[in-house]
């Protein structure tokens, strides 16, 4: 039996391993949106496909890997035919992923003669075809119109390329040298974690790393019940709602969680949520679950070693047919926004329960901007861009902070100009825009962007232009957002949900975001923090 240095050598080895895969993708990917904007994860999952470990990348991702590794053993690929050297690969919605530009691979790990692990890579690819460039169409209404769906295979089998599948892909996607080059980075990473693993089994035997993995899950179980135990009982309720689904116009979707807290266990129910709609602001199961699970994880008060065994007293209620639980075919491209919503309307339960801990609404959505420039060559630009935090009980938001279900970078402006006919004309602060509180919410960005091709073709995908990130306990909302075409001098606004807007040489498109709600009473800001936010210039 392990003891409990052994155990903690192990648990660290295994994050220190999730990490070196997280190194290798960022070094060896291809696509801006791998490379700069860091939208990709890493993890480490025992033989039955549980997250033991995981690189400090994406929520939305890494509470969701398990979820689909666990899907593919049960129905597509069954664990006695996964063999040393393969790599399963899907991004079907409806098969365990989230949505289709988001590919993930896993690899088995084998010591002495038995799977004693996997390794597992997310990344968000540039483009998987589809209605438009980058695949996030906002006017999609069924799951067949948003691209190449890949059901899960064997990309390498026994360690022998199946061509046949890379074929595939690079006939039905824009950029195929892109996509192909970050999942050969996806390879690459799976590689360095399945040898960091292994060199642990040689020191260890695959007995003591079974024993390890189990002894982690209890750890982070035991874990996360201290925390929910810590929440006085009972059901906290809130309700939030995203604008509307990009097809039918104005019509708000609901987003109500029913959170009970009983002993150290929580159930979370969903029931309350709206139906699935007809355009792509529908999330699965995976990605609605990574939400509640963040959210919980979040309140735990102390040192959390994050795995699956966090998910264990934790239980999740949500009707196939909702938003939160579409069924097929319905389109799930801006799963994103749903999730986002769903952690908002989270913390607003949550607030009821600690309030000490809970900040007001962040931005809560993921502004996805695509231009596709067409000159003597068709480039794809997909940027996601961010808001302000929400005011926290002791101190302000953070302006244009990456929040709640994605972690992401910004592109560098000098790589996008390098790279595509785009000049970036502004990118900064956007005053006014948190809400007023004791506690400040933080500010969003403003950004431009100028058409310097001939033709270029703009989608955007985006939410909070109707409802605005709420405060809370008396801090005032934020700003909603705003999208902006200037042309010849004259402003026109953009539907926040658009596909293939044509522009030409010399168009301007400028986006504004949310920022964060307030927290606490405004006339209780200390006159030294109003001071600091005129300097500034936040007001």
């Amino acid at each position: 039996m392990l003891g409990p240095i052994e155990i903690e050598v192990i648990r660290n080895a295994l994050t220190a391993a999730a990490a070196e895969m997280d190194v290798t993708v960022w070094r060896t990917s291809r696509s801006t949106i791998v490379r700069e904007l860091l939208d990709y994860s890493t993890a480490v999952f025992d033989a039955q496909g549980w997250n033991l470990a995981q690189s400090a990348r994406i929520p939305g991702h890494l509470n969701s890997m398990s979820h689909a590794l666990r899907e593919i053993l049960a129905n597509f690929v069954p664990p006695e035919e996964w063999n040393e050297g393969d790599v399963v690969l899907t991004n079907d919605p409806y098969c365990g992923g989230q949505h289709l530009p988001d590919i993930i691979a896993y690899k088995p790990v084998f010591h002495e003669g038995r799977r004693i692990a996997f390794v597992g890579t997310l990344c968000h690819h540039i483009d998987v075809g589809g209605l438009a460039a980058g695949s996030y169409a906002a006017k999609a209404t069924e799951i067949f119109q948003e691209g190449l769906r890949i059901p899960p295979l064997k990309i390498l089998d026994r360690g022998v390329r199946n061509d046949g599948v890379w074929a595939m892909i690079r006939q039905n996607i824009r950029k195929p040298d892109l996509l192909l080059g970050d999942l050969s980075s996806q390879l690459a990473s799976l590689d360095v974690g399945a040898a960091a693993l292994l060199r642990l089994a040689r020191r260890f035997g695959a007995d003591a790393m079974v024993e390890a993995g189990d002894r982690i899950l209890a750890m982070s179980e035991a874990g996360m019940r201290v925390a929910i135990a810590a929440m006085p009982d009972g059901t906290y309720e809130f309700t939030d709602f995203l604008d509307d689904d990009g097809i039918d116009i104005g019509v708000p979707i609901r987003l109500h969680v029913a959170v009970t807290i009983q002993g150290d266990q929580a159930s979370v129910d969903l029931s309350g949520c709206g139906p699935q709609v007809s355009g792509p602001t529908n999330a699965t199961l995976a990605s609605t679950n990574a939400a509640v699970m963040f959210a919980l994880m979040c309140c735990a008060d102390s040192s959390l070693h994050m795995s699956a065994g966090c998910y264990r007293p934790i239980s999740v209620i949500a009707p196939e047919g909702l938003v939160v639980n579409a069924r097929h075919p319905a389109p799930v491209a801006h799963r994103v926004a749903v999730t986002h919503r769903l952690l908002n309307a989270m913390n607003g339960a949550l607030h009821q329960a600690v309030p000490h801990l809970i900040p007001a609404a962040y931005y809560g959505n993921s502004y996805v901007t695509t231009f596709q420039t067409v000159a003597q060559t068709r480039e794809v630009l997909v940027e996601i861009e961010i808001g302000g935090s929400g005011g926290h009980p002791s101190k302000d938001g953070v302006n244009a902070f990456a929040s709640g279900m994605h972690n992401n970078s910004n592109i560098p402006i000098e790589m996008i100009e390098a790279q595509l006919p785009l000049t970036v004309l502004r990118y900064g602060l956007r005053d006014g825009s948190g809400g007023e509180g004791q506690f400040r919410g933080g500010l969003g960005l403003a950004r431009e962007w100028r058409v310097d091709s001939p033709r270029c073709f703009f989608t955007s995908n985006m939410d909070r232009f109707d409802h605005a990130p709420y405060g809370l306990a008396g801090g005032g909302a934020a700003q909603v957002g705003a999208l902006v075409l200037r042309r010849d001098g004259v402003e026109t606004p953009i539907p926040p949900k658009t596909d293939n807007l044509p522009l030409r040489k010399g168009d301007v498109v400028r986006l504004e975001t949310s920022g964060g709600g307030g927290f606490g009473p405004v006339a209780q800001r200390s006159p030294a923090a109003k001071a600091h936010d005129e300097a500034m210039g936040y007001l």
